[in-house]
């Protein structure tokens, strides 16, 4: 292993608390100095991680923010800096997941979904760029958004997530070419790995058949990709789809 990938960072991944951002930050604190873990109602959730994850040994703080709000989400990077010190990896992984068809929804419906699943991560992005922009660091830092692998189709039964993972995948392109040569920027589109709340692994079991491998994912697999992202650092504005294979059908779903 190299020495770049034996060297600790600091993280901050929103949506920690749950689901794969509380896969993420229990695998990535194994080579990490510092892990923040934002939520935003899980607070019990997010408490209970920060234990574990400081039982062995990493430094660990919780903070909370409303990504729907342009103000939280444009400040929280400076109370991140105030509370942990510096960040050398940013994990935008919060997001909602709501159902509605384009003949449904309305404008609050895509404000809602574009604020939390695209324009947070760009105001978070970008405030990251801008303190690391004259910050000497061992790691040259790195944001990692999260897509969807639906994105190279047409997930008709949630358009207005659909709509914000589509920006934010534009977002990572203008990011990787804006932010540099100080600050990397790439993504991660998961497939099949988690059901959605309500659903059980039955409901995955149905639909794997959509991707060429007939298979599912899981959240380790995720972290993979993440930390691949994260150590080779002639990478950027790349996107890593971890899904089977499923966006190259790029079919209409729903």
């Amino acid at each position: 292993m190299s020495t770049l990938q034996n060297t600790k960072r600091a993280y901050l991944i929103t949506g920690a608390a749950n689901r794969i951002g509380r896969t993420l930050a229990l695998n990535l604190a194994h080579q990490a100095s510092v892990v923040v873990i934002h939520y935003r109602s899980s607070q019990s959730a997010a408490e209970e991680l920060a234990k574990e994850i400081r039982d062995n040994g990493t430094t660990t703080f919780t903070i909370a923010a409303n990504l729907e709000s342009p103000a939280e989400a444009q400040n929280l990077l400076k109370r991140v800096w105030d509370i942990a010190g510096p960040i050398d990896v940013l994990i935008n992984n919060a997001s909602i997941f709501e159902t509605g068809r384009l003949t449904e929804i309305s404008m609050d419906d895509i404000q809602r979904n574009m604020m939390t699943n695209a324009f947070a991560p760009f105001l978070l992005s970008r405030s990251f760029a801008r303190l690391n922009k004259d910050r000497a660091s061992a790691v040259l830092p790195v944001i990692i958004n999260f897509l969807d692998s639906r994105i190279t189709g047409y997930d008709r039964q949630h358009v207005a997530y659909h709509l914000a993972k589509r920006a934010l995948f534009a977002l990572t392109k203008m990011m990787a070419l804006e932010f540099a040569p100080n600050v990397r920027a790439n993504a991660i589109a998961p497939g099949l790995i988690l059901p959605p709340a309500g659903k059980d692994r039955a409901y995955l079991e149905q639909l794997k058949s959509a991707n060429p491998l007939n298979s599912i994912g899981s959240a380790d697999q995720i972290t993979t990709a993440v930390r691949f992202l994260i150590d080779n650092e002639f990478v950027t504005g790349q996107v890593i789809y971890v899904d089977g294979g499923r966006h190259l059908i790029g079919n209409t779903y729903g």
